[in-house]
């Protein structure tokens, strides 16, 4: 028998690396990422009414079977879902998000290309995003969203 991790939807390693990629740093702390919970905990009732914002809210009535913590009713958020403190706040590649709005912000990640990933803000252009993607090259730092507001370049 293969084992499960060895199967046709294993998405571990892509086939074809692309050059750029390929210089990239990787995470120098391998550890593997435990979410105990993916789901988000809904509100009560949240469901039944359009009104009701689904964000969580903490019921505080007097017969409240959630409050109470009543056997199949919603589940409660508590202290024992957070995730482990050496991996919180981590991407599913490894690295923590660093946040990039010019490319003198690059310089502060010059040794720490093995711990965090570049993410460029959404309110950046095309041009100064560019200069970062080519810096964070130089770097060899991973850039979660390189590609994005990029032109076709012209072969002519």
């Amino acid at each position: 028998f293969r084992s499960l991790k060895a199967t046709r939807f294993d998405t571990t390693e892509p086939t074809h690396p692309s050059p750029s990629v390929a210089a990239m740093a990787s995470p120098a702390d391998k550890r593997k990422i435990v979410k105990k919970r993916m789901k988000k905990f809904p509100r009560f009732q949240a469901d039944r009414f359009k009104r009701m914002n689904p964000a969580w809210r903490k019921p505080r009535g007097i017969d409240g079977r959630v409050r109470r913590r009543f056997k199949g009713s919603t589940l409660m958020p508590s202290i024992g879902y957070g995730s482990d403190k050496k991996t919180r706040f981590r991407l599913k590649n490894g690295f923590y998000k660093f946040l990039v709005r010019c490319p003198a912000d690059l310089e502060m990640l010059l040794m720490h290309n093995e711990k965090y990933a570049v993410e460029i803000a959404h309110n950046i252009g095309a041009k100064k995003r560019k200069e970062i993607v080519e810096r964070a090259d130089q770097l060899r730092l991973y850039v979660t969203n390189r590609f994005s507001r990029l032109r076709a370049e012209e072969s002519a």
